[in-house]
C-alpha cells in the first residue's frame, strides 16, 4: 500500500511541475491495437523496443521483404532482377525460421 501511495505521490508532483505538458499525443486516446497484436509473452519487450525506435527483426525483414518486391516489379535488368530475387528468397527464409522459432518458442510456455 505504501508503495501505491508513494508512487501517486510522485505523478501528483509530477503534474504540478507540468512534467506530462506537451508530450506527443497528449490529449489524444491511445491506440493498443498495436500492443494487443502482439503476442502476449512478447508485448512487454515490443513496447520497449517500439519506445526506443527499434523494431524486431521479424519487422525489419517485412519490410526489407516489400522492398524488394516492389524492386523486383519495376526492374527492367535481367541480371539485377535475379540478384534481387536471391535477395528476397534469403530473406523469405530468415524471416520464416524466425517466426517458426517463436511459433517454438510459445509452445514451450504453453
Amino acid at each position: 500500500m505504501w508503495l501505491e501511495r508513494f508512487i501517486e505521490e510522485e505523478i501528483q508532483k509530477a503534474i504540478a511541475e507540468g512534467k506530462f505538458t506537451g508530450l506527443k499525443g497528449e490529449g489524444k486516446p491511445l491506440n493498443l491495437d498495436e500492443y494487443f497484436a502482439a503476442p502476449e509473452d512478447l508485448r512487454a519487450a515490443y513496447s520497449l523496443l517500439k519506445s526506443h525506435n527499434i523494431v524486431p527483426q521479424e519487422v525489419e525483414l517485412m519490410r526489407e521483404i516489400a522492398d524488394l518486391k516492389k524492386k523486383i516489379k519495376i526492374c527492367a535488368d535481367d541480371n539485377e532482377r535475379y540478384k534481387l530475387t536471391n535477395a528476397l528468397n534469403e530473406k523469405s527464409m530468415a524471416l520464416a525460421l524466425i517466426l517458426e522459432r517463436n511459433k517454438l518458442r510459445k509452445r514451450k510456455l504453453i
